[in-house]
């Protein structure tokens, strides 16, 4: 089998997949016609690749160009990312927050506080900076401290020491 480059009356040059057999020319398959130089080109070699796949012919080359493809892909995909927020631990806190019913209490510096000190427990200054760097969250230091001195002196003490202390 081999691919032939038929030129018609019109000028339009015809890509047909021959077979020679028993003596004869037998055309198999007409890929396409064409009158422009690349795409007869292109037609020649999808003429080529009909007659290694219907011969069963396998390209070695044809799976690690693949792979590259695949991996350049994915590369041009990932450098094209701006910002990854990484949240499927807070996804887990968050319903587990929900679930001990502490949502019902309609707190978000809470909400922030609770959820960032358990999956990240760091001091109150590197916990804005987490939660503004990974979560995008804008929480001053100072409204942490104004929220912890409020929730101290609301909540009622059941550990049994004195507050005034």
């Amino acid at each position: 089998m081999f691919v032939r480059k038929k030129k018609n009356p019109s000028g339009v040059v015809s890509i047909q997949v021959i077979d020679k057999s028993n003596g004869a020319y037998r055309v198999v398959k007409t890929i396409g016609s064409s009158s422009d130089v690349p795409t007869i080109e292109a037609l020649y070699l999808q003429g080529k690749k009909w007659i290694s796949r219907y011969l069963g012919e396998q390209d070695i080359f044809e799976q690690s160009t693949r792979e590259l493809e695949e991996k350049e892909v994915t590369e041009r995909l990932l450098s094209n990312i701006e910002n990854i927020l990484l949240n499927g631990t807070g996804l887990i806190l968050n319903h587990a927050y929900r679930v001990t019913g502490f949502e019902e209490m309609g707190d978000d510096i809470l909400k922030h506080l609770v959820i960032s000190r358990l999956h990240q427990p760091m001091s109150k200054s590197a916990t804005v900076d987490y939660l503004q760097s990974y979560f995008d969250e804008d929480l001053q230091l100072h409204k942490i401290y104004r929220y912890l001195d409020k929730l101290y002196h609301t909540i009622p003490d059941r550990s049994g020491f004195s507050k005034s202390a």
